[in-house]
């Protein structure tokens, strides 16, 4: 029979260190690579993933159509494994937030941010107070079901490990790029390239000199904010040239694309 958790369990246990350790490794001078996941929210794709050597999982919220607790499995699965989950969230709404920060999940992406005040309102939501408005719910996958002995400590530390990621990929975005890297709370830039490329008037062509050239922008803002950049890029080549200019992460091909990928060649192997 398993024994319950006792108060000094309790006290050793920080359910926070995970987001920690990442920000950390993020200021460090390495590449972090992350799986995305679009369809399979299966505890086996975590494993794969990690034994493929990446870093961190990112969760695209935004169009696939998860459903009922899986999202919730899946993370915690993750976060077992030592992988910190990073999970887009549709739209600036509370509950959506609070749900995806409860269940485990470390970074919250906003795709489509145009604006500082975008931002301002994300963080109210991602903080506890007095930075924030979140309310506390020290009972989930964010506590690895484990209620912190101290609650003090456990809202102090757990604000310092929750991360803020931008997501820069329309024209607005762009003009108004510096007033969203340097507002303060903010812990990762992404350029997502598709839509930046559908913005700049070359769907698809990522590596299309008018699609490049304003990420490229985005990147040495973050570089005069000390803010980590990251991307998606059309081949290792091109993410090769990216790392070069000062990229610190990137959320990779999907488990589907993947799939695709894998098939293809065997089939076209035994053709």
């Amino acid at each position: 029979m398993a024994k319950k958790p006792t108060e000094s369990s309790r006290a050793n246990h920080d359910p926070t260190a995970l987001g920690r350790r990442f920000k950390q490794r993020l200021k460090g001078r390495g590449v972090l690579l992350g799986g995305s996941v679009i369809e399979y929210l299966r505890p086996s794709l975590v494993k794969l993933y990690r034994n493929a050597g990446y870093d961190f999982i990112y969760v695209e919220n935004e169009h696939a159509m998860f459903l009922g607790p899986e999202l919730a499995d899946f993370v915690q699965s993750a976060r077992d494994n030592n992988m910190p989950v990073i999970a887009k969230t549709a739209q600036l709404d509370r509950a959506e937030v609070q749900r995806l920060l409860d269940c485990g999940i470390v970074g919250i992406q906003l795709p489509c941010t145009e604006s500082r005040q975008d931002l301002l309102t994300l963080l109210d939501m991602m903080k506890y107070p007095p930075t924030g408005t979140r309310a506390g719910a020290p009972c989930f996958g964010n506590v690895d079901y484990t209620p912190p002995a101290n609650a003090t400590a456990w809202l102090k530390k757990a604000n310092a490990a929750s991360l803020l990621v931008v997501h820069i990929e329309t024209r607005r975005g762009y003009e108004n790029a510096e007033q969203i890297i340097s507002t303060p709370g903010v812990d990762m830039v992404y350029t997502g390239p598709y839509d930046t490329s559908i913005s700049m008037g070359h769907p698809g062509n990522f590596d299309h000199p008018d699609v490049v050239r304003p990420m490229k922008q985005v990147l040495k803002l973050c570089r005069k904010y000390k803010v980590p950049f990251g991307t998606s890029a059309s081949s290792a080549a091109a993410g090769k040239r990216w790392i070069r200019q000062g990229c610190q992460f990137f959320e990779m091909e999907d488990e589907l694309g993947l799939i695709a990928q894998g098939a293809k060649k065997l089939a076209t192997s035994y053709r």
